[in-house]
């Protein structure tokens, strides 16, 4: 046997009936069997709640890998028992990445194919896998990611926002003085926010961003994909006064803020940069530029620019 592989053992998921079913009932349980993937490092998307929305990818290869890299064990035989897999698992997280990095590398090296997990969702969004793969990559290991399930997008798609442009933020600091000084920088963005917070926390958290970004519009996702899934929307203040009276909220939390609405600019401001422009470029250039830098309608800016040219801006 390799050094790179594991000891002999079925390399197969379970599909069908789950394990704990009326055993009174018909089974319709079937077994899939699958081939060891190529050698390197698989990041592999996991359920955020429904064991179910896990891809039939993501099953071939943590069933077929030599090892499922994971954060918490408990977490991860949870769903590797619902699917018969009996892969072994090896556990990476924040307290013992600069340990166990090495050992992972040393396995990769030898032609061992790892899948790597988090705990719920894609793997390296707001957990340590990316020195993993950043590792991984330095080392002229192959990197496959297998795309699936992530809180952040489930929740930005339940929001009802603006979902063209969006930034992630993760968590925000824990004390509210660095809190706001976070919500502070990002309140220029011109993005939707997407963010992540623990129930203790949630109602703080919303007076604070209540305090820094007014009245915008916002989402509290809590629980996605979940027995108790919940979306509640409202603008941040009523948010904040909702549960500051209902109190923490417990399960997983996404919020997802809208972006700042661009104030109108002042007519006086456009004309004056309409002025600027028109000095070197064309009615039609300038009116471009100007509209590009303050955000206003192109087509008003022409129209005003062809009544400065004209003469007719300086009643």
């Amino acid at each position: 046997m390799n050094a790179s592989e594991s000891p002999a053992r079925p390399r197969l998921f379970r599909l069908g009936s789950r394990p704990g079913a009326d055993p009174g009932a018909p089974s319709r349980a079937y077994e899939v069997a699958v081939a060891r993937p190529q050698p390197g490092l698989y990041v592999v998307a996991t359920p955020i709640g429904n064991l179910g929305d896990v891809t039939l990818r993501a099953l071939e290869t943590l069933a077929g890998a030599d090892l499922v890299v994971c954060e918490d064990t408990r977490v991860t035989r949870r769903l590797l028992d619902r699917y018969g897999i009996e892969t072994p698992l090896a556990v990476y997280h924040d307290h013992n990445a600069e340990q166990a990095r090495p050992r992972l590398l040393a396995r990769l090296a030898e032609g061992a194919a790892l899948a790597l997990v988090s705990d719920a969702g894609t793997p390296l969004v707001s957990d340590p896998g990316y020195k993993l793969v950043g590792a991984a990559i330095e080392a002229g290991h192959r990197v496959v990611p297998l795309p699936g399930a992530s809180a952040s997008l489930a929740a930005l798609v339940a929001a009802g926002l603006p979902t063209d442009r969006f930034f992630f933020e993760g968590f925000l600091p824990a004390k509210s003085g660095a809190r706001r000084n976070r919500i502070a920088e990002l309140k220029a963005i011109p993005a939707t926010l997407v963010l992540y917070e623990t129930g203790p926390r949630l109602p703080d958290c919303l007076a604070d961003l209540a305090a820094g970004l007014g009245a915008r519009p916002a989402a509290v996702c809590r629980e996605l994909t979940k027995a108790f899934e919940e979306v509640r929307r409202g603008p941040l203040d009523a948010l904040a006064a909702h549960y500051a009276e209902a109190g923490p909220p417990k399960g997983e939390i996404v919020l997802v803020i809208g972006a700042p609405v661009a104030a109108a600019a002042d007519e006086e401001d456009v004309d004056a940069a309409l002025r600027r422009a028109l000095a070197s470029l064309s009615v039609k250039d300038a009116a471009a530029a100007v509209a590009a830098a303050m955000g206003v309608p192109r087509r008003a800016v022409y129209a005003r620019a062809l009544a400065l040219q004209q003469g007719e801006g300086d009643d």
